[in-house]
C-alpha cells in the first residue's frame, strides 16, 4: 500500500544532470517510492498523489509532467546514478 507523501519539496519538474545533484540526494528515497510503486501497477494517479503530493484531478497536466520527470529520474538512478552514492 502507498503511503502519504513525505514533508520535502517536490519540483515540478526534475533538473537533469549527468551527476547526482542536492535535490537528487534529498529526493532519494521519493525515487525508490515511486520504483516501488510503479512495480507494484500502482497508477500514475496514485503516485503522483500519494508520493508527489499533487492532486491530478484539479492538475492533470502537472501531475503528469511531474511524475513522468522524476519517474524518468529514478530509473537513472538505478541504471547510473547510485555509482556515484557508493564512490569514495
Amino acid at each position: 500500500m502507498l503511503q502519504p507523501k513525505s514533508s520535502t519539496r517536490i519540483a515540478d519538474e526534475v533538473h537533469w544532470s549527468d551527476s547526482l545533484t542536492a535535490y537528487h540526494k534529498a529526493h532519494f528515497t521519493t525515487y525508490m517510492r515511486l520504483l516501488d510503486a510503479s512495480a507494484d501497477d500502482a497508477s500514475e494517479e496514485e503516485m503522483a498523489h500519494l508520493i508527489l503530493g499533487i492532486d491530478p484531478a484539479r492538475e492533470p497536466e502537472r501531475a503528469r509532467k511531474a511524475l513522468r520527470s522524476h519517474l524518468d529520474r529514478a530509473n537513472w538512478m538505478v541504471t547510473t546514478g547510485y555509482k556515484e552514492l557508493f564512490a569514495g
